[in-house]
């Protein structure tokens, strides 16, 4: 099967001649190819995106809200094809992908309110007789640019925004598993969207980069990892773009000596594995306060050993394979590094029985012990099932230990002491914070994103700073004439 570009509402071969292979992730086969775009290709889905833009940016509130409603519907009616179509490329477990497709959904329905959302303000008689007021306009053509951990989720934190606000898309996602994107596209396109307003091209870096020096593309979302979110954001913004770029992290749970061993237990596995840890949310350490390291991994090993590992389209597989082999093989490095540097391994997820076929690129669950904070299993963001457990003495130098990363996406704290959570959350310098929550991902109408490392420029995805970030306010003074105009004035105006 071929993987095509959308472009004006048609389905668009490319007039490049490269392609790439897209994997089964659970068989190692190749399943299809995806057309990688030229730079023409990409001059081409911006045009049709700039041409489109004038007459959508003039579609009323209640017009888009309709194309909004429409896409929710049909996209709930086909959530379970879509997640088959995720688990087929990505390799996470049918139930991960419903779960990453439902709260995809809760960003289309925030979108579904942009007539609340994208009201400015007004100050009747500000000066005498003169009225002053802000309206909320799109900015033109954007550009998003999505991984291959979250195919369907993360276009949607940023589409049905951008969309909904008045603009015009042009999205690139992954390479890797870039069905869903078309999928999503060819939804809205039924859902009544004109052709245009989303375009759709795959490829690689020659993509990526005419996107970010395109003088008609006004603004990048990008997700990634951070040495390419800080392309990508000073690319950008050195071409006159406005960037959100959000990137890699290491991710942190603090167990306080008074937290609920075994739900402690139960969330770390849970936010460690959960999508072969493929996630920038995932929790990658665990920081063990004195003294329930022993029995916290203890309880974490026990519940290792029967997580069933296989091809997610079997039942009762709870974690699939890791996306492409080059990823599962890098993966692996870093279990060698963590016991060449001295880690205790605890459980080598090399050697867990898989229910797949053995040429799917597997890695069970790993989970290393005394970890510090000069290794490499600990400083890189390894994005693969492997866990950390690293032992400190004292509430202090577990904050201590999360404030020095330079990483500051999401953290957790697990404890039954309000007092000591409130504390955490007030100290730790991190975006995103969970108390006995240990994936703390904003609902919708709250937004995602983090602090430090994790995050390049100044706006957070969807909720209300995705609208802000996809419109530009413009100020109006206004006053219209009565009978008692007073003629020229030519001293500087004055509020009185």
């Amino acid at each position: 099967m071929r993987i095509t570009h959308r472009i004006g509402g048609k389905t668009w071969a490319g007039v490049g001649e490269r392609t790439g292979d897209v994997y089964d992730p659970a068989t190692g086969q190749v399943a299809s190819t995806v057309d990688f775009a030229s730079t023409a290709d990409v001059d081409e889905a911006v045009a049709a995106a700039k041409g489109a833009f004038a007459k959508w940016r003039g579609a009323s509130l209640a017009q888009r809200a309709t194309v909004m409603f429409a896409f929710r519907e049909l996209f709930n009616a086909r959530k379970d094809e879509l997640a088959a179509i995720v688990t087929a490329e990505h390799g996470k477990v049918l139930s991960d992908a419903a779960g990453e497709i439902q709260r995809a959904l809760e960003s289309v329905e925030f979108a579904c309110g942009i007539p609340s959302l994208i009201k400015g303000g007004f100050s009747e008689n500000a000066s005498t007789k003169v009225d002053v007021y802000s309206i909320l306009q799109p900015l033109g053509v954007v550009g998003v640019i999505s991984p291959f951990n979250f195919p369907a989720m993360v276009p949607l934190w940023f589409v049905p925004n951008a969309i909904a606000c008045g603009n015009t898309v042009v999205l690139k996602p992954s390479e890797k598993d870039p069905s869903a994107a078309n999928f999503i596209a060819d939804l809205f396109a039924e859902a009544g969207l004109p052709d245009g307003v989303l375009n759709v091209v795959h490829g690689d870096k020659v993509a990526v980069d005419r996107i970010l020096e395109h003088r008609d593309v006004k603004a990048v979302s990008f997700v990634g990892s951070t040495p390419i979110a800080r392309y990508v954001y000073e690319t950008g913004t050195g071409n006159g773009k406005r960037v959100q770029a959000l990137g890699g992290a290491k991710n942190h749970m603090v167990v306080l000596p008074d937290a609920d061993l075994d739900l402690a237990a139960d969330a770390a596995v849970s936010a460690g594995f959960g999508s072969a840890g493929e996630r920038c949310m995932a929790i990658s350490v665990v920081v063990a306060v004195d003294p329930v390291g022993d029995e916290l991994v203890a309880k974490i090993r026990e519940r290792i050993a029967d997580l069933h590992v296989g091809d997610g389209r079997r039942p009762g597989c709870e974690m699939g394979p890791l996306v492409t082999g080059a990823h599962r093989d890098k993966v692996v490095s870093y279990v060698e590094a963590g016991v060449s540097e001295g880690a205790t391994l605890v459980v080598d997820g090399r050697g867990h029985l898989i229910d797949g076929d053995g040429a799917g690129f597997w890695l069970g669950p790993t989970l290393f012990d005394h970890v510090g904070t000069d290794m490499s299993v600990y400083t890189d963001e390894i994005f693969g099932p492997v866990l950390s457990v690293l032992r400190v003495p004292a509430y202090d130098d577990a904050v201590e230990v999360v404030n020095d990363n330079p990483y500051g996406n999401g953290t957790a704290i697990f404890t039954n002491d309000g007092g000591a959570a409130r504390r955490f959350q007030n100290e730790v310098e991190v975006g995103m914070v969970g108390v006995n929550v240990p994936i703390p991902v904003p609902v919708a109408y709250y937004s995602f994103g983090g602090w430090k490392d994790s995050l390049f420029g100044d706006s957070h995805a969807y909720g209300p700073e995705g609208v802000h970030f996809f419109t530009r306010t413009k100020v109006v003074t206004s006053r219209w004439l009565d009978p008692s105009h007073g003629g020229v004035n030519l001293g500087f105006p004055r509020n009185t």
